[in-house]
């Protein structure tokens, strides 16, 4: 069973803020569902027009109208504002550059991959190269002597910063060829800058460059290295996660954006330490343990930042109110409308949505922690690494019959297994807990299924975390089933408890996701099947099965074309078939998965799935004298068994031994299983 690990074209905190999939294809399609397609020419004429003040109004009002509008985006996107826009960044006029380079950062933040991608096609990064020296001039300039300009002029230049920082981070996330032409940007020096000047620059800027330097740190080497080989640069950000400055007391409506900005400069920078680690001497960094004493302590506390139910709930009266508000005034020249100019009910959604995103963003680092828990310190080995694959097939080894645990089992270590007994049952109750309430949807957790969400944003950065929060779990039970966990199963009713929570989830998430938009509930169901083959595996035989459960994760293997996916409610399938009195159960599972071995009488079942299954049926019925085993006799399941030994041969004969070497050794391990377990089944002679 593999870790769910972090992959930079997946692990975008929001891949698309404002999801246009739910649309039908085409510029027809998006013209149609668009309320404001008559304002898309004039504002793309007033781009070039030769009055500055007129250019500005239009930079400007592209970001007004795409503002939770993906129709809109998308009619604009094919009238080809995003080469418009960058045009405008080579523009005679500052203000006019500024608003082109806050339009582009919200295509971008809204718009996901396709527009990041088009930006970059379109040589965005030309002039944005040019813009970093002249930042950074200027900023030294004002850190040296504030009275050198006014407070406006200042503050335009840090929402400039901010507007080409997040262009950068996102870009960064795009594609491998991206990140690339990005490093020769040498960006890291310039980020740096920020965080360490952190106390004199607004909090919203210094938390765009840490969000940039966090990706830019996600397995890419050569900022990594830069990071890691300066040890100012990772003294300094230790220093943030270390200290409490920066940290206003919650008093009135600015200190507490100020205190949820902070918090999140701190979770970034948790996740750098983890991107650069292990920290070379003489950086201080280097003499802390990063996740045991810098990022648990830190970030735990974060999953209990929010109640989701009651963010939900505030979500949907700030809606209720800016839906009660009259319609905005058709723009004009004569009333520029201002890219900073937003309700009360805009402004509040804004700082929930932040809030939210502090989570997912928690999480997410957490996620890589998970993968390699229990804490080393703890003398726990982890058989898979840190480094394995998400493939949970690749890394769920046969067990034996002893179904021994892959730990340090030497009996000079008695302390050492009390403390791996202990490290198990703190990292169950002080994470699986709040996790498990994070993994619940809300009303407004998922766009429905026959249009728009009320409020996208909120419902992006919802189901986000609840996709972050199965994630950890998935790797905290592919943890503990490869550690000691004999505390755990002596507490059975903990499992069940599990186990119904995570079915909870998943009830609420609907088996409707395969329309267009309903993205996240299918990445639900793939994560969330994990997190049940998980826990199944660390009570197994413990759990009875529930007949509709059965039923639903056989549905699901059949429907789904992932391959891996299937193998995980084979997986699930094959824990509770172990149930030893769920005798029926057992025979309907077991069926089940004989229905996948050779010779097929449709299509055939995938290889890995197949592999799966035989592995399965092996493992089920490895011991004759459990009860369950009466279905295997009466069934002549060893009949089907070897009726399919020519077919699993001929299916592992077609793994290729170059390529796909890990597989190849797998199948041949779980065909000669096979073949031995024929032999002593027949060896009993019953």
């Amino acid at each position: 069973m593999g870790k769910s690990q972090k992959k930079r074209q997946m692990r975008r905190h929001n891949p698309m803020r404002v999801p246009d999939s739910h649309l039908p294809k085409g510029l027809e399609a998006a013209s149609s569902s668009s309320s404001r397609k008559d304002a898309i020419l004039p504002i793309l004429q007033k781009m070039e027009s030769v009055d500055p003040a007129e250019r500005k109004w239009a930079c400007v009002a592209v970001s007004n109208l795409i503002q939770n509008d993906p129709s809109t985006r998308r009619l604009l996107q094919g009238k080809n504002v995003v080469g418009a826009l960058i045009n405008r960044l080579s523009d005679s006029e500052e203000e006019v550059i500024v608003e082109a380079t806050g339009s582009l950062r919200n295509l971008c933040i809204d718009g996901g991959f396709d527009i990041c991608a088009e930006m970059y096609n379109k040589n965005i990064l030309t002039p944005l190269k040019t813009f970093i020296p002249k930042i950074s001039k200027t900023l030294s300039e004002y850190l040296e002597n504030p009275k050198t300009a006014p407070e406006n002029a200042q503050q335009l230049v840090y929402e400039f910063a901010d507007n080409v920082i997040t262009i950068l981070w996102c870009l960064s996330e795009t594609s491998n060829k991206a990140m690339n032409a990005i490093n020769q940007i040498s960006l890291v020096p310039f980020l740096m800058s920020f965080l360490a000047s952190r106390d004199k620059l607004p909090i919203s800027t210094v938390t765009s460059a840490a969000q940039c330097l966090y990706v830019l740190t996600d397995e890419n080497p050569p900022a990594v290295e830069e990071v890691r080989s300066n040890a100012p640069y990772s003294a300094c950000i230790l220093s943030i996660v270390q200290s409490r400055e920066g940290l206003p007391q919650a008093n009135g409506k600015n200190k507490e954006v100020e205190y949820d900005r902070s918090l999140a400069l701190q979770v970034l920078c948790c996740g750098i330490l983890r991107n650069i680690s292990p920290v070379p001497p003489p950086s201080v960094a280097a003499t802390v343990a990063v996740d045991r004493d810098i990022v648990m302590p830190t970030l735990e506390p974060v999953l209990s930042l929010i109640s989701l139910p009651e963010a939900s709930q505030d979500a949907q009266e700030q809606i209720a109110k800016e839906d009660a508000i009259p319609a905005l005034e058709k723009l004009s020249l004569k009333h520029t409308p201002k890219s900073d100019h937003k309700t009360p009910s805009e402004l509040e959604l804004e700082r929930l949505e932040h809030k939210l995103r502090t989570v997912q963003l928690a999480l997410e680092v957490l996620t890589g922690v998970c993968a390699t828990l229990p804490d080393p310190d703890f003398d726990v080995r982890d058989t898979d690494g840190e480094g394995a694959d998400e493939d949970d097939e690749e890394a769920h080894e046969d067990e034996d019959m002893d179904d021994e645990p892959d730990v340090d089992m030497a009996p000079d270590d008695e302390s050492g297994m009390k403390a791996r007994s202990g490290s198990n049952a703190t990292i169950f109750q002080t994470l699986v807990a709040p996790l498990l309430t994070l993994i619940q949807p809300t009303s407004l957790s998922f766009s429905p299924l026959d249009g728009l969400s009320p409020h996208p944003p909120t419902t992006s950065a919802l189901s986000a975390i609840h996709v972050s929060a199965l994630e950890c779990l998935n790797n905290i039970f592919l943890s503990l089933r490869s550690a000691q966990v004999d505390a755990l199963r002596a507490d059975p009713d903990s499992g069940r408890r599990v186990w119904d929570s995570a079915w909870q989830a998943l009830g609420a998430v609907g088996t409707d996701v395969d329309k267009p938009g309903q993205e996240r509930r299918r990445a639900m169901w793939e994560i969330g099947v994990g997190v049940l083959w998980g826990v199944a595996e660390v009570w197994k035989g413990l759990l009875a099965p529930d007949e509709t459960h059965v039923k639903v994760l056989i549905q699901l293997c059949d429907a789904t074309t992932d391959e891996g996916v299937k193998v995980k409610c084979i997986g699930a399938l094959e824990c509770l078939a172990q149930h030893p009195e769920s005798v029926d159960a057992n025979r309907v599972i077991a069926t089940y998965l004989l229905s996948l071995l050779p010779p097929w009488p449709a299509k055939p079942t995938p290889r890995e799935p197949l592999l799966q299954a035989v592995s399965a049926l092996v493992d089920i019925y490895s011991d004759e004298t459990l009860p369950y085993d009466t279905n295997f006799r009466q069934g002549r399941f060893l009949d089907a068994l070897v009726a399919s030994v020519e077919g699993v041969r001929k299916a592992v004969r077609g793994i290729d031994r170059k390529k796909e070497r890990e597989l190849r050794a797998r199948g041949e391990e779980v065909r000669d299983n096979l073949v031995a377990f024929i032999e002593y089944r027949r060896g009993l002679g019953v």
